[in-house]
């Protein structure tokens, strides 16, 4: 009967004291770009991974998550950003509320498809297929949209305060 070798023992998973009430939070490391988590309170995590210390934003900050268009990294950002610069390819990314998009099936495969309002159109990334959105939806959201799409455009990168380049 063969015995699986193991060369040398796993090393004993590091201890992390728990915060007061025990609750965790979680942030993607600077190093190796792995979710950690951590106690809430702590100023910094050292990653067990690579050993980069990634420093916790301050408190009550609320962080959302986002995927790079360009190089589908996992992105952490203030929320409430409209733009996210990845600083690993340097591809900025829209950063939509759930308020500033909307939902459609795909008129071929019946995918659910994501797009911004004011979208006449949204193209399926499965089988290609261009869905048309319905004209009432663009005049209902059409004022938002506008005032959405100058704002983004008239923002200056360097002066985002929300873009987090410390992720990579």
């Amino acid at each position: 009967m063969p015995v699986p070798l193991a060369p040398y023992p796993t090393p004993p998973a590091p201890h992390t004291p728990p915060s007061a009430n025990g609750q965790q939070s979680q942030l993607v490391c600077s190093g190796c770009r792995n979710l950690l988590l951590y106690p809430v309170g702590a100023s910094s995590v050292c990653c067990a991974v690579c050993n980069a210390v990634t420093a916790v934003p301050p408190p009550g900050t609320e962080m959302a998550q986002l995927i790079c268009g360009g190089c589908h990294t996992l992105l952490m950002y203030i929320r409430g950003a409209t733009s996210v610069q990845c600083s690993c390819c340097h591809t900025v990314n829209l950063a939509m509320e759930a308020n500033q998009v909307a939902h459609v099936n795909c008129g071929s495969c019946r995918m659910l498809l994501m797009y911004q309002y004011g979208a006449t159109s949204v193209k399926c990334a499965v089988c290609n297929f261009v869905t048309s959105i319905g004209v009432s939806i663009n005049k209902h959201h059409r004022a938002e949209v506008q005032q959405l799409n100058q704002t983004i455009y008239r923002a200056k990168l360097n002066d985002t305060e929300t873009l987090l380049s410390w992720f990579c």
